[in-house]
């Protein structure tokens, strides 16, 4: 497994020249030149795909399956769409218009940003890595690609395998860790896109704004989900117990907590531990090859001082080993809004449960906090689910199922206020590195 090694400070201009210089030549105004280096995207995956597993296995004890759903597959889906349809997304439009505007043929395109910054998470060091690449590269766009030091394997193997696939002056990985961010922050670039958490989003915004760089900012949040008396409570436990386990808690659209009629909660705390019981059969979840770890051992801290802290019922679960970047899945019931486990996103396999009278009870706790990246709820009642989502804001809504969101081609995936602005996947992306350059032609006549 490669090293990872941090770019020297005084190197990351050069680099940025080096990429402004590439730009400038045109070499990416081809569409077929974007149509070779996003197929190349797709080889550098499939060639290595035991490599990344195995990477991701090192910084998260990632299973290789859950691998395949969380990060490559969502990529691949992202190389064939744009491989496919960037010839048609970058095509000259015509533009609407009223008749007298006829003679001057009023037109659009979408022209390229420039060179662009893509600051990398830990929590999907693939699928949120390459599938904006994906949309940088569609678009005409030189790249800069800021991974995250906290997954030290896979950011190493991304500076390894980058100049073996991609063009190598257009397509460039700086690693590191604070002092390389913050020597990268005080370029200009055309766009960033951020994904993260909202404190250093905030860092990231701020320094945008000395250049007036666009932004896009994918930050995650607490996502609810909301139950009724016509749930099907034994599916809803099954799905929302699912979501939280994924990656150990650490997705952004995962559901934090769950707002449950108060004659339900038995009942759906029973139901939890029920899945618990079978997914964990009959060696606990210690020692389950299908659960991954925490990322750092001072992300397992926090974790652990919430749990600590928080007033609510633990049902199971609660260990934490800092050393081994453990924490078991853990259930918690009777939780207030004013909490320690309401404080702040989880970002762990702890699910929140906390007991509301009704529906409008449910809608306002919503309401009063951060608008979140996902609302989901369970029902089959059509009226219910309106009724939520006609009265909250988020990036999305989900019924009857969680995650999956993210795994639906041609729907935009993106926040709303704390929860970010802008958009990821597809055409989407596509469009988040572009700009809509207008042309007329008036004749003289």
């Amino acid at each position: 497994m490669a090293t990872l090694t941090y770019t020297p400070v005084d190197d990351i201009p050069k680099v940025h020249a080096r990429a402004r210089a590439a730009f400038e030549s045109g070499k990416t105004k081809s569409v077929a030149f974007r149509k070779e280096q996003i197929a190349q995207v797709g080889y550098l995956l499939k060639d290595n795909e035991l490599c990344l597993k195995e990477a991701l296995k090192q910084d998260l004890g990632r299973p290789h399956l859950e691998t395949e759903f969380l990060d490559l597959s969502p990529v691949y889906i992202d190389v064939a769409k744009a491989y496919n349809s960037v010839e048609r997304w970058a095509a000259e439009q015509k533009a609407e218009f009223d008749l007298s505007f006829w003679a001057m043929g009023p037109k659009y395109r979408h022209e390229p940003k420039g060179v662009v910054l893509i600051i990398a998470p830990f929590n999907g060091p693939v699928v949120l890595t390459m599938s904006p690449i994906v949309g940088a590269i569609a678009a005409g766009c030189a790249m800069v690609l800021k991974p995250s030091e906290q997954t030290p394997a896979t950011s190493a193997l991304f500076a390894e395998l980058f100049p073996k696939y991609l063009d190598p002056e257009l397509y460039h990985v700086v690693n590191g860790g604070v002092p390389e961010t913050t020597k990268i922050l005080e370029l200009r670039w055309d766009h960033i896109m951020y994904t993260g958490n909202a404190r250093i989003a905030r860092i990231v915004a701020a320094a945008a704004a000395k250049h007036l760089t666009p932004l896009t900012l994918e930050l995650g949040g607490k996502n609810p989900v909301v139950l009724d008396s016509k749930s099907d409570i034994k599916l809803a436990a099954k799905r929302v117990f699912w979501g939280r386990c994924l990656n150990s808690g650490q997705v952004c659209v995962c559901p934090e907590y769950v707002l449950v009629p108060e004659h339900l909660q038995d009942a759906f705390v029973d139901a939890v531990k029920d899945v618990y019981d079978e997914s964990f059969y009959p060696d606990g979840p210690e020692n389950s090859d299908s659960l991954g770890r925490i990322v750092g051992e001072s992300h397992v801290q926090r974790i652990k001082n919430l749990l600590d802290n928080t007033k609510g019922k633990i049902v199971f679960g609660g260990q934490v080993d800092v050393s081994k970047r453990y924490v078991a899945p853990t259930l918690v019931r009777d939780v207030s809004g004013d909490d320690s486990l309401m404080s702040e996103e989880i970002f762990g396999p702890v699910l929140v449960v906390i007991p509301v009278k009704d529906t409008d009870e449910a809608i306002r706790f919503i309401n009063s906090r951060d608008d979140p990246l996902v609302v989901y709820v369970f029902s089959q009642d059509k009226a219910f689910q309106s009724k939520v989502f006609n009265n909250t804001k988020s990036g999305s809504a989900v019924a009857n199922d969680t995650m999956i969101i993210v795994r639906v081609p041609g729907l935009p995936m993106g926040g709303v206020g704390a929860s970010g602005y802008g958009y990821y996947t597809g055409r989407d992306m596509f469009e988040q590195f572009t700009h809509k350059r207008a042309f007329i032609d008036n004749p003289s006549w």
